[in-house]
């Protein structure tokens, strides 16, 4: 039993402070001034900020391998145990288009590492049914349109294991998409050339968020609404961002957050330097490229993002908070028990003193 002593914490915008929060079982049980039992083990946070930890719903790589180059039980434990030390609590690894062996040794990986993972959720497939025109750094030549037969093999293989798919649904049979509705995984659309009617038709038939905003999709043309501008005029759709200065300009994010609201959510997108298998990436200064120069994943935490999303795009600390924590928590159904500093809720919370800087991590 722990109990969290002298930090302030955010409850629906409100600084609180002066509370004890009592965590057992790692989950919060109380949130009181009262005294602090002898049973219980006192963490002096020193006027700290106690927030919940991070939920990174697409993440390629961290603290080592490249997850698609080396698919395996391994690598998600490393994946694991890193990005647990920088306050990120819960991941979806993703694989990017590639060959389908590739894709079932993900699969395999997953499903082998379940039993083991801490913060490790499950598969995001960025791909393959993707629209070539916006395939950004993807490989073109494992684009392909779905087919409903090798779905239905690829989930029932994955038993579970698959929670989130980025597609581009203006060319995709709507067989497919509601198979996989009815299969609980999250759709998502990007690498899309969706026009305004058919990004909104695909978000009014189930897909509920969007992948990486602004990055592999049409810009928003003030003659011809397309894909951006269907997402900010939906009322429930959501879409994720990589704020790390290179994939969204620092005002486009300020922009996105004042239009979007709580349908905003953040990615790092992050990958690991890599030579080997079809996606190589190459650190160049603060950014990763492929051989051929273009940009590809990014080099941030989910951490670093918040702090970004402060300091240069004038949204505030609790708002940033949630971005990380709350809304990718909603997205995936997890909202009732992650995301807030709540009574009942999974005590995953981070220590950052008053720079947002991490000081502590109680998982």
């Amino acid at each position: 039993m722990l109990v969290l002593t002298n930090s302030f914490y955010f409850d629906e915008g409100t600084k609180i402070s002066g509370k004890n929060i009592f965590i057992e079982n790692k989950i919060i049980v109380e949130i009181s001034e009262r005294e602090i039992p002898t049973d219980y083990t006192r963490v002096e946070c020193n006027g700290g900020l106690v927030v919940p930890s991070f939920i990174d719903l697409q993440i390629y790589g961290s603290g080592g391998n490249l997850f698609s180059a080396y698919p395996t039980a391994n690598t998600l434990a490393q994946m694991d145990a890193d990005l647990l030390a920088k306050g990120t609590a819960g991941f979806l690894a993703c694989v990017a288009t590639n060959s389908p062996e590739i894709v079932i040794e993900a699969i395999k990986a997953a499903k082998e590492h379940r039993l083991a993972a801490k913060t490790f959720l499950g598969l995001h497939l960025e791909g393959p049914y993707l629209n070539a025109k916006r395939r950004g750094a993807h490989i073109a030549s494992f684009i392909r349109k779905a087919k409903l037969d090798e779905l239905k093999k690829l989930i029932d293989l994955a038993e579970g294991e698959i929670k989130m798919m980025t597609i581009a649904p203006e060319l995709q049979d709507d067989d497919v998409i509601r198979f996989l509705l009815d299969n609980n995984v999250i759709l998502s659309m990007g690498h899309s050339d969706a026009t305004f009617e058919q990004a909104t038709e695909a978000y009014n038939k189930g897909i509920t968020t969007t992948t990486h905003l602004f990055n592999a999709m049409p810009s928003i043309h003030h003659r011809e609404p397309n894909l951006p501008t269907a997402f900010f005029n939906h009322k429930s759709a959501m879409a994720s961002i990589i704020v790390d200065g290179n994939h969204v300009n620092y005002e486009i994010v300020k922009l996105s957050h004042k239009l979007a609201g709580d349908r905003l959510f953040l990615i790092t997108d992050a990958v690991t330097a890599c030579n080997i298998g079809p996606y190589q990436h190459q650190l160049k200064g603060d950014k990763f490229i492929t051989p051929d120069g273009t940009l590809s994943g990014s080099n941030i935490t989910m951490l670093q993002a918040v702090q970004k999303c402060v300091s240069h795009c004038g949204i505030s600390i609790t708002d940033a908070i949630d971005m990380a924590s709350l809304h990718p928590a909603r997205l995936i159904g997890q909202d009732n028990f992650k995301g807030k500093i709540k009574i009942g809720y999974k005590a995953d919370l981070l220590l950052l003193d008053e720079s947002l800087k991490l000081k502590k991590v109680f998982s």
